[in-house]
């Protein structure tokens, strides 16, 4: 019986025990799976997406954005969230940083002889529970089987469309520009460590792990004076965290940034975590945050709008951009000094995403 809850190579080779297990566990798990006329349940070699007649017509341009993103966290459940919730939420935020609405997204699964079917399907659930959050569809994906000794878990690849009428760029910082971080960092990679670790000490941490469209699509609508976009410059800090984020806003921008510490909001379980391990919080990965760059006039407007809702409601402006050094990211200390955020040389903590 513990044999039938187990990933076999024949789940993946396309007879009747894939057939169930597309079924059984993904078919079945997936409430919103059409975005057009073909979709999951169609089993077909694609899907199809309709776009949206009355946004083509209310706007003047109209662009598809296009991201994909492969994932393979360890361990793939961790406290506030797994692999799956992830996996979508990570692809659904780089759409949202480039400011473009989600339209449908797919999966792939690469999935290791042996792995659990019960564990598959609390990731599968999990994915949904994400989309339906905001309502994305999944209208397709692929699912295959590999050697139990070729992975040690599940991977996931998950690819997703959207459409935006100007795309938000991470290059776009100007002299003046306010620096908002959408809330508390490092959360999502302390919280992976201290479980991967098995740490005793701050066990109550949690994955920031969300998906963020329905926050940051509010504070595109925001303007100035002359109706440009107030948001210059947004970016996702997964992997490298804020520092480089940053750090690729101020390069890709040619632009200084200076960070002023007392404003940046991190958990004081985390600063602790971090001082015992010698790590720095800026350069540990967030899955439910965003750092934007917005003109300075609109900033208190935007950051009113980010703290409105849940997932923004510990945002806070950390800094500005400045003409000094640039390419730079300069952190002014409590007590006034300043030291250089360096882009980080590796990931202090692996396989978070």
């Amino acid at each position: 019986m513990a044999r039938e809850n187990k990933i076999s190579m024949e789940h993946g080779a396309g007879g009747q025990q894939m057939q169930s297990l597309i079924g059984d566990i993904i078919l079945k798990n997936f409430t919103n799976t059409k975005a057009g006329s073909v979709g999951l349940e169609a089993l077909d070699d694609g899907a199809t997406i309709e776009l949206d007649r009355d946004f083509l017509n209310n706007h003047k341009s109209a662009e598809l954005v296009m991201t994909t993103d492969s994932h393979v966290v360890k361990p793939i459940f961790f406290p506030g969230g797994d692999i799956g919730k992830v996996a979508v939420c990570g692809a659904i935020n780089d759409l949202a940083v480039m400011g473009a609405q989600p339209l449908a997204v797919s999966s792939g699964m690469i999935i290791p002889e042996g792995f659990s079917i019960t564990d598959l399907e609390k990731v599968v659930q999990s994915m949904n529970a994400a989309l339906l959050e905001i309502g994305v569809p999944l209208i397709t994906g692929d699912t295959k089987t590999v050697e139990g000794t070729a992975l040690d878990s599940i991977i996931i690849n998950i690819a997703a469309v959207g459409i935006c009428d100007a795309p938000v760029r991470d290059c776009g910082l100007q002299l003046g520009d306010k620096i908002i971080v959408s809330g508390f960092i490092a959360d999502h990679g302390m919280a992976l460590l201290t479980k991967r670790e098995g740490f005793e000490f701050n066990s109550d941490l949690e994955s920031d792990t969300a998906p963020l469209w329905k926050m940051i699509e509010p504070i595109l609508a925001i303007q100035t004076a002359d109706g440009k976009r107030a948001v210059t410059a947004m970016k996702d800090p997964t992997r490298g965290g804020v520092a480089d984020s940053l750090n690729e806003m101020a390069q890709k921008s040619n632009v200084g940034v200076r960070v002023y510490e007392d404003n940046l909001p991190i958990r004081e379980a985390v600063l602790t975590s971090c001082e015992m391990l010698g790590l720095d919080p800026l350069e540990i990965a967030n899955e439910g945050k965003t750092v934007i760059g917005v003109r300075p006039e609109c900033a208190e407007a935007v950051l009113e709008l980010l703290k409105s809702h849940p997932y923004g409601k510990d945002a806070a402006i950390i800094g500005e951009v400045t003409e000094e050094k640039p390419g730079k990211v300069i952190l002014v200390s409590a007590l006034g000094s300043t030291r250089y955020v360096d882009v980080p040389t590796g990931d202090p903590i692996p396989r978070v995403c």
